[in-house]
């Protein structure tokens, strides 16, 4: 359903049974179309890296919200970011060194805490001692609804995101889509569950930062490598295209 609507707009009607390299033409020229698009409209505003230091700075905290995920992705709360930082490495060497499974660490980790609690109230009885300051144990209606409230903004994006694919038939979003979830799947296979999980941690709490860090010099290499995809995109169209006269020709 997706190729075919990627086919529909490039291959004319009259080719009703396209052959192999018209096919592979077609699907080159349309991801070398949306991506050059992309890059297009940002090389127009920095034709050079030197252009990048007079662009005014981008706000790093501003576009991953500007909120409590923004302060601590950026260390703005480091007792927030360090305490998530060392949670993920302590269950990364318990899961995947150690050889602890959940089940087994949740059930020790109850039983332990369930015993001192025990005791701990058995002898502030004997002892007129206060009892374990424990918080009121139970969820709150506020809770559940800012938790299914987030939960339906992600999930109404995800089907956004469907639509636009299945229906409105977008060519850049399906191959962008497409280009993430292959990077996943491959990124995936290398490492178990538990240590692609721990590596996203670390390096979402220090790749954002050492962007904000260091915008500038980071701007003008990827405005270097921004050119060079470009250049090597057209080289790709060149020689598919010639390969494709030559064949017509041959025909």
């Amino acid at each position: 359903m997706f190729l075919y609507g990627i086919f529909q707009c490039e291959i004319p009607l009259a080719s009703r049974n396209p052959s192999r390299s018209e096919i592979c033409l077609v699907l080159i020229d349309s991801m070398a179309a949306a991506f050059a698009e992309d890059f297009d409209r940002s090389s127009s505003t920095s034709a050079s890296p030197s252009l990048s230091r007079g662009r005014s700075r981008r706000s790093v905290h501003l576009a991953l919200g500007g909120g409590a995920v923004a302060d601590l992705l950026l260390w703005r709360n480091r007792s927030a970011s360090a305490s998530v930082a060392a949670a993920a490495a302590v269950s990364w060497i318990l899961f995947e060194l150690v050889g602890y499974s959940l089940p087994s660490l949740i059930a020790n980790s109850l039983l332990l805490l369930f015993t001192i609690l025990f005791f701990w109230a058995k002898s502030a009885a004997l002892l007129n001692r206060p009892l374990p300051p424990l918080p009121k144990l139970e969820i709150s209606q506020e809770v559940v609804e800012r938790v299914s409230d987030v939960s339906r903004v992600w999930i109404n994006r995800v089907l956004a995101v469907a639509r636009a694919i299945s229906i409105d038939r977008d060519r850049k979003l399906f191959l962008k889509v497409i280009l993430v979830l292959w990077t996943v799947a491959y990124v995936g296979s290398l490492f178990s569950f538990l240590t692609f999980v721990f590596i996203g941690v670390i390096l979402s709490l220090t790749l954002p930062a050492l962007y904000e860090k260091f915008q500038d010099p980071i701007d003008d290499k990827l405005v270097i490598l921004q050119s060079y995809i470009i250049k090597q995109y057209e080289n790709v169209l060149n020689r598919t295209s010639r390969k494709s006269i030559k064949e017509k020709k041959m025909q």
